[in-house]
């Protein structure tokens, strides 16, 4: 099983997650034409994709949606509202509607060697989710786009062997950036995105011994540096490991983590 981005950021996100039977795209909030260089550069085609999974329906994440799904006759899989809000969304022009497959939260969807299950997330978007897709024993978890967390999301996300994780802002940045105040208070919000430091304490309560990679994503081009957003995780994920017990002295957590690159196709990693 693997995964890898095709593009990760603010203005557009793909995910590529396959086995060597199934191939399978989350969001295509890039052109047409970057998402097959993309997978060129994975030596696949888009007829090779047996599904898209679409998290919500904002443009970062279905901008090629439209063009892909009508020239390749593509399955694509969203939820009820993410369907009809797509299907008003004129630019995308008309989707032929038997391409659509609906899933609903926490209810499994077989393609083919992967299981997807879709999860809940608190976004300012009609139906939204994120998705957990596993081969076997092998489990990622593709999780951006959510303005907090809760325990549900944590006991959803038990176990992943990798995840690509949002880390979208860092809050001082955005505070002080050049986006107006209602946009920054979308942002800060519960329905909007999570910050570099909530992705930390997130990921903190994610750790565990099989975790063989973290993807971070979705960073703003405005509100963050992919620096920032890499170190600002790692030392909330060790002060937290450090601080579960009062007192007690601690290491440093050493764990493979990538910053997936904002407009060009990631390092293909491999889940063992």
């Amino acid at each position: 099983m693997r995964i890898c981005s095709i593009a990760s950021g603010s203005s557009g996100n793909c995910i590529y997650v396959g086995s060597d039977a199934t191939h399978l795209l989350v969001d295509v909030g890039i052109s047409g034409k970057k998402t097959e260089a993309g997978l060129k550069e994975l030596d696949l085609s888009m007829r090779d994709i047996d599904g898209i999974f679409i998290t919500h329906e904002h443009a970062d994440h279905i901008a090629g949606l439209g063009v892909l799904a009508r020239k390749y006759g593509v399955s694509v899989y969203a939820t009820k509202g993410t369907i009809e809000a797509i299907q008003n969304t004129s630019s995308l022009g008309e989707i032929p509607g038997e391409l659509f497959c609906p899933v609903r939260a926490d209810e499994k969807i077989v393609i083919k060697d992967l299981v997807c299950n879709p999860m809940k997330i608190s976004h300012d978007a009609a139906e939204p989710v994120a998705y957990r897709i596993s081969h076997g024993k092998k489990k990622v978890g593709i999780i951006t786009d959510l303005g907090n967390y809760n325990d549900y999301t944590v006991e959803s996300l038990r176990g992943m062997d990798a995840l690509l994780l949002e880390a979208n802002h860092d809050v001082k940045m955005l505070q002080v950036g050049p986006y107006p105040y209602y946009l920054k208070q979308r942002i800060l919000g519960d329905q909007g995105h999570l910050s570099n430091e909530r992705a930390g304490q997130l990921l903190c309560d994610l750790m565990h011994d099989g975790l063989q990679a973290v993807v971070l994503g979705h960073l703003s081009k405005d509100n963050n540096l992919p620096e920032l957003a890499y170190e600002a995780v790692r030392v909330e994920v060790t002060m937290g490991q450090m601080g579960r017990e009062e007192g007690k002295e601690g290491k440093a957590i050493d764990f493979p983590m990538y910053v997936a690159p904002r407009s060009k196709t990631s390092p293909v990693i491999h889940i063992a």
